[in-house]
């Protein structure tokens, strides 16, 4: 588990890190979060957004916070791993979760807020928990009892709770 002090200091890092990367020009930005020309703002995905959240009963917040942190809202993003969208899904996720097409932003929000209601459900509403499960496996977390101790997952947790607190409410 993430100790408290580790954590605050985590999630004021973080909070820096993301402000200067909102500086820089997009071109210069790495990774699927970028922007790319065909990227749209976030505010852009609203509706699709809230009204997954509503459905599914997750916090809008934290489908936001999400899909800044899996693709800075960039519907086309495609990780080095394969994920897709905005919500950043897995081929074999989306199928599963029956996302035929996970470069349509409708599809891939209600597969990823519906991944986030069942990892939710699975650890008892453990916000903190079901976001290592997003990003690292339900596996991962299972098998540590946590959030695991991979750097990307201990990383990836503060920063979408951080989001999550710093953007507009439902």
């Amino acid at each position: 588990m993430i100790d408290p002090t580790t954590f605050s200091i985590q999630s004021l890092l973080l909070q820096l890190i993301e402000k200067l990367l909102e500086r820089l020009p997009a071109a210069t930005r790495s990774g699927a979060g970028s922007a790319t020309p065909g990227s749209a703002a976030p505010g852009d995905f609203d509706s699709i957004i809230q009204k997954a959240a509503a459905r599914y009963g997750v916090d809008a917040r934290l489908v936001r916070a999400v899909v800044r942190a899996e693709s800075n809202f960039n519907p086309d993003a495609v990780s080095g791993a394969g994920a897709q969208g905005l919500m950043q899904l897995m081929p074999g996720t989306a199928a599963g979760l029956g996302v035929s097409d996970p470069f349509d932003p409708q599809q891939n929000v209600d597969g990823g807020v519906r991944l986030l209601r069942n990892l939710l459900d699975r650890y008892h509403g453990s916000v903190p928990l079901a976001l290592a499960a997003y990003n690292a496996g339900p596996g991962a977390v299972d098998r540590y009892g946590g959030i695991p101790p991979y750097r990307e997952t201990q990383a990836y947790v503060p920063r979408v709770l951080s989001l999550m607190q710093n953007t507009w409410s439902a």
